[in-house]
């Protein structure tokens, strides 16, 4: 089985029971499919933004602490998938997902040493589960939120949401809301095929994963 899908578990999935299905889902899923899990960084993460806040941190000890709140979030989602197998490096990663194991990607070690992205809170784990879809040379990457896919701006009085079925690279750089806000630069060239599922439905994941398609948010690569 060859890797061509990042999947990264948004830390928003963390309430209830929605987890712990998911997670059954994904378990399930990686006997069949190639599964490398980059973790969100959930309350872990909001803890980070509180001190960050409380103390005056600096962009760069704030960056490298949400780092190590993903990390601390892939703990967590290891003790839910059944025979996932945590790795700190990307080929060990990949040669466990080929194997037929969940990899759950703990990015803050090869993150920090490669040092990639800008230090800032417009990165959040969306743009670092993308560029590691790209190192891995994945032609898609999975975001899995608590939302069934990105949402078109509402009209003038307009009160139902409308989910955008599928968008360019283009225009998620306009796009405002549901990714965070670098992620529409950062894929700006990039052949890499996004969606944004409903990460507590997890029938949804199966389905793109067998079919190439589902309910959700299709984002487009850009034309070289």
């Amino acid at each position: 089985m060859h890797l061509d899908t990042v999947v990264k578990v948004g830390g928003s999935l963390c309430c209830g029971d929605g987890l712990a299905e998911l997670c059954r889902e994904l378990g399930s899923l990686g006997r069949r499919h190639p599964v490398l899990v980059v973790p969100g960084g959930g309350e872990f993460a909001d803890m980070v933004r509180k001190s960050y806040r409380q103390y005056d941190l600096g962009e760069t000890a704030a960056h490298c602490m949400a780092l190590l709140a993903m990390d601390q979030y892939g703990y967590l989602l290891s003790r839910f998938i059944e025979g996932s197998s945590l790795e700190a490096e990307m080929v060990s990663a990949r040669q466990t997902a080929e194997s037929g194991r969940v990899a759950i990607f703990l990015p803050s070690a090869t993150v920090i040493r490669a040092d990639p992205l800008p230090h800032s809170w417009e990165v959040t784990s969306d743009t670092i589960a993308a560029w590691t879809a790209c190192q891995l040379s994945c032609r898609r990457l999975v975001l899995l939120k608590n939302v069934d896919g990105l949402i078109r701006s509402r009209s003038s009085g307009s009160v139902a949401e409308e989910i955008i079925d599928q968008m360019t690279i283009e225009q998620l750089a306009c796009h405002s809301g549901g990714v965070d806000a670098y992620l529409g630069r950062f894929l700006n060239r990039k052949q890499l095929e996004a969606w944004v599922i409903h990460g507590l439905k997890p029938g949804r994941i199966s389905e793109l994963l067998d079919s190439g398609t589902t309910l959700g948010t299709k984002i487009i690569p850009s034309l070289l």
